[in-house]
């Protein structure tokens, strides 16, 4: 099982869409209007990596006729997709933290507590939660409003009555805890990463720099 992953470069929602490695470009299309259109509405701009389904005719020749622009990252300018590079990093610090924990957690009644069976409850528990570069959650950017959670909503009369959904809650609380931990780690991850292999040079004004052309392609002469 694989995770196809978009995210608005606005409000930072992210969605997240179980699928299977062989599905072919059209499944792909199909799954995207299903769950993701149908709900955002049409894209005005697409930037994905550079996987054959993003590059195939069938998935150009069904966005031109929509408006849609499809832009392609690239292994010379990574920070391109560097917005959904950091999500898939923070989905996989999510669901590895999930799996280590919750693997004890199994019912006898409807629920089985794999990721799979999770993956929109993180959503919904990355959407509610506050994103450390907005200040805000993606929902409340997206919605203008949060969305109430399972977690709060349910009934405890009910939660007493029903086995099932006291499972059910304290699966969700789980799901939302672990969102909020692995997002955190996966956060601090990348900042120690990024501050101990990047310096902010300091120039000054007239200082002479040397510049690589070596992704230039349209250059002539020397690339040095």
């Amino acid at each position: 099982m694989h995770v196809l992953l978009f995210v608005d470069r606005y409000s930072k929602t992210p969605i997240f869409l179980p699928c299977n490695k062989d599905d072919t470009a059209m499944d792909t299309a199909l799954l995207i209007w299903n769950r993701v259109i149908s709900h955002t509405g049409l894209f005005k701009k697409i930037i994905s990596d550079r996987d054959t389904k993003f590059k195939s005719a069938s998935w150009t020749n069904l966005h031109k006729p929509l408006g849609t622009k499809l832009s392609f990252s690239t292994a010379y300018h990574p920070q391109t997709h560097e917005l959904s590079e950091r999500m898939i990093q923070t989905l996989e610090e999510i669901i590895r933290r999930f799996c280590a924990y919750e693997m004890e957690l199994k019912d006898s009644d409807v629920f089985t507590h794999d990721w799979c069976t999770v993956i929109t409850a993180l959503e919904l528990a990355y959407k509610t939660s506050i994103h450390a570069s907005t200040g805000k959650p993606p929902a409340m950017l997206e919605k203008g409003w949060n969305p109430n959670l399972p977690v709060g909503t349910l009934n405890k009369d009910l939660v007493d009555i029903s086995p099932t959904a006291s499972s059910y809650k304290l699966l969700l609380d789980k799901v939302r805890h672990h969102s909020n931990q692995g997002k955190n780690d996966a956060f601090e991850y990348a900042k120690q990463k990024w501050d101990k292999s990047h310096k902010t040079p300091e120039f000054k004004v007239g200082d002479l720099i040397l510049l690589s052309t070596l992704s230039f392609h349209d250059i002539k002469g020397p690339r040095n």
